[in-house]
C-alpha cells in the first residue's frame, strides 16, 4: 500500500481546502433570517475564533492522514533518547545541550534542598521571605555576565513578560528582531511603549530606524537574541553594542539558548564573540535550557535589578522559585563552567550534524550549526509527513510550523545534546536525505 508520505498535498492545495470548507461553513449563515442577537449569545468557547481555526486544521488533518504531532506522552526523561509510545527514540526535540538532566549530582543537591526546604516556598519572595538558595542562582548568574546583580523568576516567559512591562512605558520605544521570541512581543505590548522591528539581523536596517525615530521617544530599548531558537543564528553583537551606544539607547540579549552553547565554557554569545559581556544592560535568560530546571532571569544593574524585586507583577505577585529548581540550576551551571569539555563536545557533535546535512543537499538557512539546526522544508504539509515518518524510523524531530514561523518557511528543528553519539548523529540526518529524496 503506498504510503501517505509518498503523494504529498502541497501549501496551495491545502489552502483551497480550507477556503472551501469555510466558504461551506458560512454559507447557511449569510441566507439565515436576522435574529435578536441580544437573545441568541453564543456563550460557548466552541464558538471562538481560535477554536474554530484549530478545529478546522483536526478535521483537515484526519482527512490526510496526518497524526498530531502536539503534546507526545514522553515516558521516560527526556535527553538524547526518550520514550515514545512504549518505543525508545533518538530525541532532538529538547533543550538538554549539555546532558544534565538527571544528573547525580544535581539530583543528589536537589533532593537536600527538598528535604531541608520543602517543595514550595510557599508565598512571594518579598513577603515570605528569601531563601538562601535563591541568592546562590543569582549571584552566580551575575558572575558570569559580569552584573552588579540578577533576578530570578519563577517563570522564563514571565522574566521578559514583567521587565520590560515594568520598565517601559508610553513615552518609551522597543524595537527588536522581526524573529525574537514571543515573551519580547507580549512584554512589549503590555508596556504601553511604541514597537518597532528591523528584519532578522539586519543591523543597518536598525540603524536607519534608530536615525528616524530615535528623537521621538525617552528611552529606547533594542532586543535581539544570542542564538535564535527557530534559526540557530545570531546578530553581531560588538555591532549591536556600537548602535545602542551611538543612539543612546539600552540594550537587551536573550541569550537563552546561548548559555551552554556558545564560547569555549558556554557562557554564550558574548564568549562566542570576544565581546564584554557588562556592555550590555539586560541578559535575559531561561533556566530550562542548559540549566535543566525551570525559570528565568534578568542579570543588569543594582538599580535595575532592585527595581524589578520591588515592582514587576512576575515577581512581587508570583510565588517564589521552589529551592530544588534554584539549587537544580545553581549545580548545573556549576558544572558547565568546570567541565568545558562538554560544551567543546556539543560544538563538534553539531558540527558533524550540520556538515553531513549540508553535504546531503539539506537547506540549512542561515544556521551557524552550533546546538540548533533546522532543515528548512517550506510546505507545512510536507514538513509534518517528514517529522511522522522519522518517528517512526526511531527520531523525535519537531516540526515548526506557521505562525511559528513565517508562511511557506516550515522546518524541522534539531536540537543536539553533547551525549548523542555519532552514530545518531549520522542515523537521523542520513534519514532526513533519504525521506527528503
Amino acid at each position: 500500500m503506498k504510503s501517505n508520505y509518498e503523494a504529498p498535498i502541497s501549501d496551495v492545495a491545502f489552502d483551497r481546502l480550507l477556503d472551501s470548507m469555510h466558504s461551506k461553513s458560512t454559507h447557511n449563515v449569510s441566507n439565515s433570517p436576522a435574529v435578536d442577537v441580544r437573545k441568541h449569545r453564543d456563550l460557548s468557547f466552541e464558538s471562538h475564533p481560535l477554536y474554530q481555526q484549530m478545529k478546522m486544521q483536526r478535521d483537515f488533518a484526519k482527512l490526510l492522514l496526518i497524526k498530531d504531532p502536539y503534546y507526545r506522552r514522553h515516558e521516560s526523561k527526556a535527553g538524547a533518547t526518550s520514550v515514545i509510545s512504549g518505543k525508545t527514540i533518538t530525541n532532538f526535540a529538547s533543550y538538554d545541550y549539555l546532558g544534565l538532566n538527571g544528573h547525580p549530582e544535581i539530583l543528589a543537591a536537589v533532593n537536600d534542598a527538598i528535604a531541608r526546604l520543602g517543595t514550595s516556598v510557599s508565598a512571594s519572595r518579598i513577603s515570605a521571605g528569601e531563601r538562601g538558595v535563591h541568592r546562590d542562582l543569582e549571584l552566580s548568574l551575575a558572575k558570569v555576565y559580569e552584573s552588579e546583580d540578577c533576578i530570578a523568576y519563577v517563570s522564563g516567559h514571565a522574566a521578559a513578560v514583567s521587565t520590560l512591562a515594568t520598565l517601559m512605558g508610553p513615552k518609551d520605544l522597543i524595537v527588536h528582531d522581526a524573529v525574537i521570541h514571543n515573551c519580547i512581543v507580549v512584554g512589549a505590548q503590555l508596556s504601553g511603549a511604541a514597537r518597532r522591528f528591523f528584519p532578522h539581523n539586519d543591523l543597518s536596517a536598525l540603524e536607519r530606524l534608530l536615525e528616524d525615530e530615535r528623537d521621538n521617544f525617552e528611552q529606547v530599548l533594542i532586543v535581539s537574541e544570542g542564538l535564535f531558537s527557530m534559526d540557530g543564528d545570531g546578530p553581531d553583537l560588538a555591532r549591536l553594542i556600537d548602535i545602542k551606544q551611538r543612539y543612546g539607547a539600552l540594550l537587551m540579549m536573550d541569550d537563552a539558548h546561548g548559555l551552554g552553547v556558545l564560547g569555549a565554557t558556554g557562557r554564550g554569545i558574548f564568549e562566542h564573540q570576544g565581546v564584554v559581556p557588562s556592555a550590555v544592560d539586560m541578559w535575559l535568560g531561561t533556566l530550562s535550557k542548559s540549566l535543566v530546571s525551570c525559570g528565568g532571569y534578568v542579570a543588569a544593574s543594582g538599580v535595575i535589578v532592585d527595581i524589578l524585586k520591588h515592582n514587576a507583577p512576575g515577581f512581587v505577585y508570583s510565588v517564589g522559585m521552589p529551592a530544588s529548581a534554584a539549587v537544580a540550576s545553581t549545580v548545573a551551571l556549576d558544572i558547565m563552567l568546570r567541565e568545558p569539555e562538554r560544551v567543546a563536545c556539543l560544538r563538534e557533535l553539531s558540527k558533524r550534524f550540520y556538515e553531513r546535512a549540508r553535504a546531503g543537499g539539506l537547506n540549512l538557512g542561515q544556521s551557524w550549526g552550533i546546538g540548533i539546526v533546522p532543515v528548512l522544508i517550506g510546505d507545512t504539509l510536507k514538513t509534518l509527513r517528514v517529522s511522522e515518518r522519522l518517528l517512526q524510523l526511531g527520531f523525535n524531530a519537531f516540526p515548526i510550523l506557521p505562525p511559528g514561523v513565517p508562511e511557506k518557511s516550515s522546518r524541522l528543528r534539531f536540537f543536539i545534546n553533547q551525549t548523542h553519539t555519532n552514530e545518531q548523529i549520522d542515523g537521523v540526518v542520513d534519514a532526513c536525505i533519504e525521506i527528503m529524496r
